[in-house]
């Protein structure tokens, strides 16, 4: 239980928390008004649902993702960015890693992220599975405004931006793809779930 009107379904692993998630919204159980995925988690809320009907149903949907997983079935949609690399923080980047911008650039291109979980601004997409080898700190000043579509490094994660806002991830370059569209249903380009791979303009 998670409060009143909530199930915690412990999950284990983030691909899991995206199948979980993928499944319910696919076919949703009666009385769920809510599934937030997490890490290795994912609440599902449904006011006034019978909660034992409800658990039920939700052990049956994780011990088939469980098998989907093991059978080495595809988690979620691939989207592919195109990407201009002449982002402000290239060089810095490239020196704390003791690398060439180059190799910056072929590094961020080589690995099919995925999304982990949306957060800070709508349609802000944590990407994971950078290559460590990228992973840098944030900026220790924040720029006051980073240009939507702004594609960008902090930690292990990477991002594009959805919208102009404030931001201290170092930003590798820029695309000009939309990935937070208020018309669009759903807004967000990138869910859970979803493989992201880069490709330069």
């Amino acid at each position: 239980m998670a409060g009143e009107h909530g199930l915690l379904v412990e999950t284990g692993s983030l691909e899991l928390s995206h199948r979980l998630d993928a499944a319910l919204r696919a076919d949703r159980p009666e009385g769920v008004v809510e599934i937030v995925p997490g890490p290795d988690t994912v609440l599902v809320v449904a006011p006034g649902a019978d909660q034992a009907r409800l658990r039920a149903r939700l052990e049956a949907v994780v011990a088939g993702e469980r098998g989907r997983e093991r059978a080495g079935v595809a988690a979620g949609p691939v989207v592919t960015i195109p990407v201009v690399y002449d982002g402000a923080d290239l060089d810095s980047v490239a020196a704390l890693a003791g690398i060439s911008v180059a190799e910056v650039i072929q590094r961020h291109l080589g690995r099919e992220l995925v999304v982990g979980w949306l957060g800070f601004a709508p349609g802000f997409a944590y990407l994971t599975g950078l290559d460590p080898v990228l992973e840098t700190p944030r900026l220790d000043t924040p720029r006051t405004s980073v240009p939507a579509g702004s594609v960008a490094i902090a930690g292990p994660y990477s991002a594009v931006y959805p919208s102009a806002s404030p931001g201290g991830w170092r930003l590798l370059g820029r695309t000009s793809v939309r990935v937070w569209d208020v018309a669009a249903d759903p807004p967000s380009l990138f869910q859970p779930g979803t493989r992201v791979r880069f490709e330069q303009a």
